[in-house]
């Protein structure tokens, strides 16, 4: 099971996401998601684990948990749709062989 892990501190590393997990079990992985540009944390992550019953004891611990003064939102991860994997834009407004406009 993929846990979403919001409202983290910008703080946070990947270390410290898994290591608020451990005490409910082993995760797979857990990752804090960074702006690719700046490198810096968007105050996201996912947790993942391969047993549900540790998934779901870590969800109901955590959330609402205050951690570095902020209150974690902890929920099962919706799956990616297939809009929101390319967030780029056009062209800048400018298409070329239509004129300025």
């Amino acid at each position: 099971m993929k846990l979403y892990v919001g409202n983290l501190s910008y703080d946070t590393n990947d270390a410290e996401l898994r290591d608020l997990f451990v005490p409910y079990g082993e995760p797979d992985s857990a990752k804090v998601i960074t702006d690719r540009d700046t490198g810096r944390s968007k105050g996201f992550g996912f947790v993942e684990f391969a047993d549900n019953a540790q998934a779901t004891a870590a969800m109901n611990a955590l959330n609402g948990k205050e951690v570095n003064g902020r209150a974690l939102t902890v929920n099962e991860a919706r799956p990616r749709t297939e809009s929101s994997g390319n967030r780029g834009g056009g062209s800048g407004g400018f298409r070329r062989g239509r004129g300025r406009y």
